[in-house]
């Protein structure tokens, strides 16, 4: 019982460091990559859909991205919408495909980033932390139904507990990583 509470834990904890990675992917370092803007909305047939599954998106040059829709019609689509993402980018378009210049990034800019990695990397902790306070308060459940004794509820919160650390240390090392990246020039 206590280890299927733990199973259960470690996934959502993974879940929550997934979620954390895939909102790190999107914020921009010195070098293009397309998962900077593959998850960007853009209004196709009137219903916004993410640009990667509207266009090929590919990384030609360090600082470069080439985006070649797979319907030609969506082209202005996809223009409007890169140009209202809080990315900063004007696309340069010839009819058929577009490319994405990221200019280098300015010292500020790089600060005003690594404040908003680290908010995400807050947000990851709180997440992590609320599911252990689930799991804690599921545990001491069974314990006062009597379906586990008192020395198990104490193992079981020990475990979680190492559990919520190695997942938060995991959070750090991710964070330390985008943090590495957007300073390094």
């Amino acid at each position: 019982m206590i280890k299927d509470a733990l199973k259960e834990a470690e996934a959502r904890m993974k879940g929550a460091l997934q979620t954390l990675e895939e909102d790190l992917a999107g914020i921009r370092t010195g070098r293009a990559t397309p998962a900077l803007i593959e998850k960007i909305p853009v209004e196709y047939y009137g219903v916004p859909t993410p640009l990667m599954q509207l266009a090929a998106i590919s990384v030609p040059d360090p600082r470069t991205l080439l985006i070649k829709p797979f319907d030609p019609s969506t082209l202005r689509a996809i223009e409007k919408a890169i140009i209202a993402s809080p990315l900063g980018l004007t696309p340069s378009n010839d009819g058929k495909t577009m490319r994405l210049v990221l200019p280098p990034l300015t010292e500020e800019r790089r600060r005003e980033l690594v404040k908003m990695v680290h908010a995400r990397l807050e947000e990851a902790r709180v997440a992590i932390r609320n599911i252990r306070r689930d799991v804690m308060k599921d545990l001491r459940e069974f314990e006062k139904e009597k379906l586990i004794s008192e020395d198990d509820l104490k193992k079981g919160e020990e475990e979680l507990q190492k559990l919520t650390d190695r997942m938060i240390g995991e959070v750090d090392t991710i964070g330390a990583r985008k943090e590495k990246e957007i300073l390094e020039f």
